[in-house]
């Protein structure tokens, strides 16, 4: 019986084009090596699981506003500080004089605002289905606590309308076990049968290799297919202690996804019992439409479009130090991985 590397290695069948959903599984395939035993004809393309990456600059122009213009502390993640917004990222805000502090967690968000009571907190809340069940319990804390002070501006997405999305722009998903292990699999079930192949996988050196392995397997087949690679955290089921606080918190709403547009349904917002934490409602911020930089084909690079060796400002103007988009930013972009691996 073939091992799953030898599986990979000796892969001679039609070209096939997978994503690596997951900014992490990006990392890790060029950290471990992996990208230099595949064939010729297996071609690997990044994708939107990068949650800074398919944040759009509206978002960070939104923060920038509430830290310029309305003098709220803003506590965010530290990918974000540095993303470009339409005139500055979040680090030339403070060079401005705004309060911008990293923490680790929505928890550390909410805690500092109980700490701070002189103060407006906002925690900025990206990611996916993984982190939005944290800002929810930051939220549920801040009531307990009777904060006033707090607040958390939401860009929150959800995968299942992402997937729909880019359906057509590879031949098999590399599904993101994160992600998985809070949703369950029954989606990725669901759209096999709409013809639509993809596996879930971890994020060890063999948890990778044996998806792809399994992908390669299953699509010489030439059938649609759904594997669950990740069986130790992913269950069908997903968790539902997870899934019940964010439907008892959020509702779907429009989300614009940087390269994507606007998807309609794919993101989360609180819902009406929990305005008073809604920092758009909060402090009445205005629609504003961010302006990306031109030169930037980061959108491109998040739809499978090109890799970012294509994009003509990498490694030129475009640098981890000197970043022009979000894809080099991020410690999960895949600009930022081809930089630093390729």
């Amino acid at each position: 019986m073939k091992t799953a590397r030898e599986i990979i290695e000796t892969y001679d069948g039609p070209h096939v084009r997978i994503m690596e959903v997951c900014g992490t599984h990006t990392h890790e395939i060029f950290r471990l090596g992996i990208r230099k035993l595949l064939p010729e004809q297996v071609e690997l393309i990044s994708g939107p699981g990068c949650p800074v990456c398919v944040t759009p600059v509206s978002f960070i122009d939104e923060a920038i506003y509430l830290a310029l213009e309305k003098g709220v502390t803003v506590c965010t993640f530290g990918d974000l500080v540095r993303v470009p917004g339409t005139k500055m990222s979040l680090a030339g805000a403070r060079e401005q004089g705004a309060k911008i502090r990293i923490v680790y967690s929505p928890a550390d968000a909410e805690k500092y605002a109980r700490e701070h009571p002189e103060e407006q907190v906002t925690f900025l809340s990206v990611g996916f289905e993984t982190t939005t069940p944290a800002g929810c319990l930051s939220v549920k804390s801040a009531k307990e606590d009777g904060l006033s002070n707090y607040s958390i501006l939401t860009a929150n997405k959800t995968m299942p309308q992402a997937y729909e999305a880019l359906k057509g722009s590879a031949d098999v998903f590399l599904y993101p076990g994160h992600v998985n292990a809070i949703t369950g699999t029954h989606l990725c079930e669901a759209l096999a049968e709409e013809g639509v192949s993809g596996v879930v996988a971890g994020f060890t050196a063999k948890e990778l290799m044996t998806a792809l392995a399994v992908a390669l397997v299953k699509f010489q087949e030439g059938k649609p297919f759904f594997v669950n690679c990740y069986p130790r955290v992913v269950t069908q089921e997903g968790s539902r202690e997870a899934q019940v606080l964010v439907d008892e918190m959020m509702e779907a709403c429009d989300s614009e996804w940087r390269g994507l547009g606007m998807i309609p349904a794919s993101g989360m917002k609180l819902r009406q019992e929990w305005q008073e934490f809604d920092a758009r409602i909060k402090y009445q911020v205005p629609i504003i439409e961010g302006k990306p930089n031109p030169a930037c084909r980061c959108g491109d690079v998040l739809q499978g479009k090109c890799k970012p060796s294509d994009c003509k400002v990498f490694g030129k103007v475009c640098t981890p130090q000197h970043p022009v988009g979000a894809c080099m930013v991020s410690g999960e972009g895949a600009c930022s991985a081809y930089y630093q691996y390729s």
